[in-house]
């Protein structure tokens, strides 16, 4: 079952469950959870390697970041990759999930973007893929809202995440054994 927003909210002020929610999440939040806005850009490049012990991810440049002092954008281009980070700081205890599911005015762009699941225990930036599938250049505000994050309780024990993503790394910087 998804928490609604009343519950969020209280879980925002008692335990940061998300930190650096813009005015509009805080005061009039839509659905069952809150939107997420679009902080970095990052192009990959290079050689990646999952191995089943080792991984080494590709290569990263920041080729865009948000400041709340200016505006800025980036055109994405048809077939356009980046791994794009959030303003907003997760911080799940061991009795949440959280689910991402992209703002379908994406879809209407012909934008592409890859979510994952936020595991009990994980705390920071959340990292996700966007890629222009469709035939249309789109440009994209900095700070935009791209992704919307929903959280269910689990019920039972959970293993809190111990992975190296963890805090809102990117990439890499070297071949590294997995956790």
């Amino acid at each position: 079952m998804f928490l609604g927003v009343d519950k969020l909210l209280e879980l925002v002020k008692s335990q940061k469950l998300v930190e650096d929610l813009c005015d509009r999440e805080l005061n009039n939040p839509e659905g069952t959870g809150f939107d997420l806005r679009v902080k970095e850009f990052y192009k990959i490049s290079g050689h990646g390697f999952l191995g089943i012990d080792e991984r080494e991810t590709c290569k990263i440049e920041k080729v865009a970041e948000f400041d709340e002092k200016k505006s800025s954008k980036i055109t994405l281009k048809p077939g356009d990759f980046y791994l794009v980070t959030t303003v907003e700081k997760v911080n799940l205890p061991a009795n949440l999930v959280g689910f991402l599911k992209p703002r379908s005015t994406l879809h209407r762009m012909g934008l592409y973007l890859q979510t994952t699941q936020i595991a009990p225990g994980y705390a920071g930036e959340l990292t996700l893929a966007l890629k222009n599938l469709g035939d249309a250049t789109v440009d994209m505000e900095l700070g935009s809202r791209i992704v919307h994050v929903m959280f269910s309780q689990v019920d039972g024990q959970t293993n809190l995440y111990r992975g190296q993503w963890k805090g809102g790394r990117v990439t890499t910087s070297e071949k590294e054994v997995q956790v």
